[in-house]
């Protein structure tokens, strides 16, 4: 739904036009850019990141990319889900799976699991939980987060 509320451009979704069950998907392919960037974004150059040669002889046989990273890639989307009507990214976890290495494309799904009004904020808690898998179908994190969305029609009441 697009509008305008306060000022702001509003293109995301509102708490009010949210069920449970209700599903996102995106999906990024990884490039260098993503794992140099992000070692240099977070301070890791751990060589099974940055070191192709030692990373060749460890247990993965290549660079893998940051767990934090992997996690930022699966999160990133919420922001554009929620464009104008998130108020704030409230929690966000992920456990990892398995590698995640250049080349992977990482698809990522969120599922609403719970909705919680808030009328006192003119908002809701928008509970989701993820799953994120590489092109050949093998999951590689799963995750979970927490935002607060604005609610259309508390907006309208309050204006």
């Amino acid at each position: 739904m697009s509008g305008s509320a306060r000022g702001a451009d509003v293109r995301g979704r509102w708490f009010g036009d949210l069920a449970t069950g209700d599903a996102f998907t995106t999906a990024i392919t990884v490039t260098e850019t993503h794992l140099v960037t992000g070692a240099g974004l977070i301070g890791d150059f751990n060589p099974l990141h940055v070191d192709e040669t030692f990373a060749r002889a460890s247990r993965y046989g290549s660079r893998i990319l940051h767990g934090v990273i992997t996690g930022a890639l699966m999160g990133g989307p919420i922001g554009m889900i929620f464009h104008g009507t998130a108020i704030a990214y409230l929690e966000h976890a992920t456990r990892f799976v398995a590698p995640v290495r250049i080349g992977d494309t990482l698809t990522t799904t969120w599922t609403v699991t719970a909705l919680v009004p808030k009328p006192q904020h003119a908002a809701g808690i928008v509970t989701l939980a993820a799953v994120a898998s590489n092109q050949h179908g093998a999951v590689v994190a799963e995750g979970s987060g927490k935002v607060m969305v604005r609610d259309q029609e508390s907006v309208i009441r309050n204006q």
